[in-house]
């Protein structure tokens, strides 16, 4: 039996980094999926913070809750610089 009076130490799983782009990724598949326009919803979600824009189907609403808006914000730019290669 453990000692009441010394420290215990516990254990914990730490919150696995989520890629950005495998985020947007799934989430726009399950929108496409619904029927959901994936640009408009992205931007509804963006711009008010509320969730119930995304679909809760396959788990997306959950899924992109875990990184903040503006990563989201920040990994869409830069994916658009580098495509139109204004990244000179």
């Amino acid at each position: 039996m453990a000692d009441i009076k010394q420290t215990q130490n516990v254990d914990t799983v730490q919150n696995q980094q989520v890629a950005v782009s495998q985020v947007l990724a799934s989430v726009c598949a399950s929108m496409q999926a619904k029927g959901y326009n994936p640009n408009s919803q992205l931007v509804g979600y963006i711009m008010s913070g509320d969730p119930t824009y995304i679909t809760s189907f396959n788990g997306a609403r959950s899924l992109i809750v875990r990184v903040e808006r503006d990563e989201i914000l920040d990994e869409l730019i830069q994916f658009y610089i580098e495509q139109k290669g204004l990244n000179r």
